[in-house]
């Protein structure tokens, strides 16, 4: 009873409730979209879109227009700024999106420090999924639920996008758009979480049901399903955590999650820790292996030898024929 109790007693409150909706919604689309962040490759690029919508938030609460609008600009320019430098320039993509993304979180932590305000710094870094209203529910329900409807439209397209752009290009994809189309989701989930996990944390959820699942399926459907189903889980089990211990509620979400990503890593039944140890080949010395090869040549000559007693004597005999020749 007791342990029934520990997982309804926190829904009798109703901030509880829409905690655990918007921890939902948020845990969902990140699952989808981190599958293909990925198979693509762009931990960096959620990073680097993540820290810097920071100046957009800072710009939007100024000028008086919705926040989310001033996170969606922000990330989305930084995120055309990233690859405009890396197609004009010689530096790398990973350096440019570290370079771009430092830079305007730098300068968002200025704005914020200069603009007097009423918003605590540690609800836009870290979440404050508690405090969110009815007002934010509806807004992260059609922000995530549009992205998600969107992706998994285009869910093809994007896989072979992700999987092989040069592919996707010969058989007639948009492959800018997709690749735009991409960023742009990604910026759009972002701003869905913000709610919830905040701009630091919100890294986590799009990587670590994405990297889940890679461990534990070669189906990307299958994939998708499991990112899902591991990141919503540890949506709710980390909200109930963070009840109990009087915790930030989007820590320990990516606890929980760092937590499953874990346990696959080790426990995955082809790619865990442990079944590739299992199927490991015993190692072999090198001194060993080179001494039986000597003893095996050694034993082969004596073989020859013993087989044909003038074996020994035609081949010290061969170096006086040739120079009698």
């Amino acid at each position: 009873m007791a342990v029934i109790s520990w997982f309804t007693d926190p829904f009798a409150y109703e901030f509880m409730q829409r905690a655990l909706l918007v921890a939902l919604l948020v845990a969902a689309v990140c699952a989808v979209l981190s599958c293909y962040l990925v198979l693509k490759g762009w931990s960096l690029m959620g990073d680097a879109i993540s820290h810097a919508v920071l100046p957009g938030i800072v710009v939007a609460y100024v000028v008086g227009i919705p926040l989310v609008i001033g996170a969606f600009t922000a990330g989305l320019g930084c995120a055309l700024a990233t690859g405009y430098l890396k197609d004009n320039s010689r530096v790398k993509e990973d350096t440019v999106m570290g370079i771009v993304f430092s830079g305007m979180f730098g300068f968002g932590l200025v704005l914020f420090t200069k603009i007097e305000t009423d918003q605590h710094l540690n609800h836009i870094l870290f979440g404050n999924v508690l405090g969110v209203t009815t007002y934010d529910l509806i807004e992260t329900a059609i922000i995530a639920g549009g992205t998600m409807l969107i992706v998994l439209i285009k869910r093809r397209d994007l896989l072979l996008y992700c999987f092989d752009p040069n592919h996707a290009r010969a058989i007639g994809l948009p492959v800018r758009v997709l690749h735009y189309g991409l960023l742009v989701l990604l910026s759009l989930t972002i701003v869905s979480a913000l709610k919830a996990v905040g701009i630091i944390l919100v890294i986590a959820m799009l990587i670590a049901p994405g990297a889940t699942a890679y461990l534990l399926t070669d189906s990307f459907g299958r994939m998708l399903g499991i990112a899902v189903v591991v990141a919503m889980a540890s949506a709710a089990l980390g909200t109930l955590v963070s009840f109990h211990i009087n915790g930030a509620t989007g820590a320990c979400i990516v606890l929980v999650q760092a937590s499953a990503f874990l346990t696959a890593f080790l426990f995955a039944p082809k790619r865990g820790l442990l079944a590739v140890r299992a199927t490991r080949p015993p190692r072999v010395d090198a001194a060993s292996v080179r001494g039986g090869v000597l003893d095996i040549q050694s034993e082969g000559l004596a073989s020859r030898f013993e087989g044909d007693p003038t074996a020994a004597g035609s081949q010290r005999s061969a170096p006086s024929t040739s120079q009698s020749a």
